[in-house]
């Protein structure tokens, strides 16, 4: 709750969402490879149908509690698409697999790298974009002042709670939200949902 304290501090139209949704902390980190798998399953596809897509993968491995990239890579593309991924999801996938695997994510630490390294290492992987790269540091990383003004969540939860249409007033109002952007995006996401 010292995040919402902070954000109300900064930003007091934070008060309705705040005392709707009630506290917030960041998700519990998920294996890297397997949240950046879900992050590309997940694009231009609504939540429902990348959660359904996403444990058809899953279901893929019933022998692994996730999927590793050694799985992903021994996986032909069209056993992926039988389960709903598409053509240019599972080569995206394989990708990012033989990256983990034996490429340039090979046994980095990514807990020492800035946000900005990280965004500039994933991003260099095919089918990786800004948007995966955000939620990667989000939902995985924890870390705690990413703005993902790419996210139609976010622009959405920007247009309806604080009145602010386009992107650059948004990336303006958000800055005043500094060190605590991450938490001020959930609950907008939240906020949303409720």
């Amino acid at each position: 709750m010292r995040e919402a304290r902070a954000l109300l501090r900064r930003d007091r139209a934070f008060r309705p969402i705040i005392d709707k949704v009630g506290s917030i902390e960041l998700r519990v980190r998920r294996p890297y490879f397997w949240t950046l798998c879900s992050a590309i399953i997940a694009q231009q596809v609504s939540s429902a149908a990348a959660r359904t897509i996403i444990a058809r993968v899953r279901a893929l491995y019933p022998e692994l509690r996730l999927p590793d990239p050694e799985s992903i890579l021994a996986t032909t593309p069209a056993r992926l698409r039988e389960v709903g991924v598409s053509r240019q999801k599972a080569r995206y996938l394989q990708a990012l697999a033989e990256a983990f695997a034996r490429g340039s994510l090979t046994g980095v630490r990514f807990s020492r790298l800035s946000d900005e390294e990280i965004l500039e290492r994933l991003m260099a992987i095919v089918g990786i974009g800004r948007w995966t790269a955000e939620m990667f540091l989000i939902f995985s990383m924890r870390r705690p002042d990413v703005f993902p003004v790419d996210d139609l969540g976010v622009r959405q939860g920007m247009k309806r709670f604080f009145r602010v249409a386009e992107v650059p007033d948004m990336v303006r109002r958000a800055e005043r939200w500094r060190p605590y952007r991450t938490v001020a995006s959930l609950y907008l996401w939240r906020g949303l949902e409720t």
